[in-house]
């Protein structure tokens, strides 16, 4: 089984396997997003310039989106040898749905420089299973997750997906690691989703090593304001460590 399956060189057909988790006739927009950075990929590739490395990722979720066939269109917006900007665009019925604007920067050797203080997680072997029960759909059923929750909005937690993100076609680490991001604000919710709604609009994830593996590690804390405002921020880990940052800006609307 798999999130998406292809139709031709720019559409591609959703799965049950995408769907909730607001609303189950909608697909999560979470496998959609690693489906645009495995387009992005292939456009790089197809252009010569596998050399060039995923910096960054900014999403723009620009509305719902059922669980129908969906079409991709990747363009470069700034070129350049060594830095190069990136804009894919996700459309369903003549809409955009999702904008993303990606840097690829060139690689060099810097291990002689390289550190952190971000915290380590624990082990994937130091977590018990979680159900996240509170969401439906096909979606939250697809990942198996590993959590140690201090608090509601609050939590360290390991997610691997059983579905593949594109039947098939073979995909990078990072598109598979990507196509689990957005899951980090249903993890850990500070209050019931059946009480108060809380989606994100936007989702930017910066890497300083590109991920590796099956399991996605986040280390999150949820923030809701006085105004309607909210944030959900991670850092994002491998089994081999921290690679980088996550956030999502939320619309907080009580029920």
């Amino acid at each position: 089984m798999a999130y998406f399956d292809r139709l031709d060189d720019h559409r591609f057909a959703a799965s049950q396997e995408v769907s909730g988790a607001w609303n189950t006739e909608e697909q999560h927009i979470a496998p959609a997003l690693g489906l645009l950075v495995h387009e992005v990929e292939r456009d790089r590739d197809g252009r010569g310039r596998q050399g060039l490395a995923v910096s960054r990722l900014s999403y723009d979720i620009l509305g719902t989106v059922p669980v129908e066939q969906v079409e991709v269109s990747v363009s470069v917006a700034r070129p350049g040898r060594t830095v190069e900007l990136v804009e894919a665009r996700l459309r369903h019925g003549g809409r955009d749905v999702v904008r993303l604007h990606a840097w690829l920067l060139h690689p060099g050797e810097t291990k002689q420089v390289a550190g952190t203080r971000l915290a380590p997680m624990p082990p994937v072997s130091a977590l018990e299973p979680w159900d996240p029960a509170i969401w439906p759909g096909g979606f939250v059923r697809s990942v198996d997750v590993l959590r140690d929750q201090e608090e509601p909005g609050r939590a360290r937690f390991w997610v691997r997906s059983r579905t593949t993100l594109l039947g098939d076609e073979p995909v990078s680490d990072l598109a598979r690691f990507t196509a689990l991001l957005d899951i980090a604000n249903g993890m850990t919710v500070r209050e019931s989703p059946t009480e108060v709604a809380f989606p994100n609009v936007d989702l930017t994830a910066h890497f300083f090593e590109q991920p590796r593996g099956e399991w996605v590690g986040f280390d999150t804390t949820v923030s809701f304001g006085t105004t309607g405002l909210g944030l959900t921020s991670s850092v994002i880990h491998d089994q081999g460590g921290p690679v980088g940052t996550l956030a999502q800006a939320l619309t907080v609307r009580p029920l």
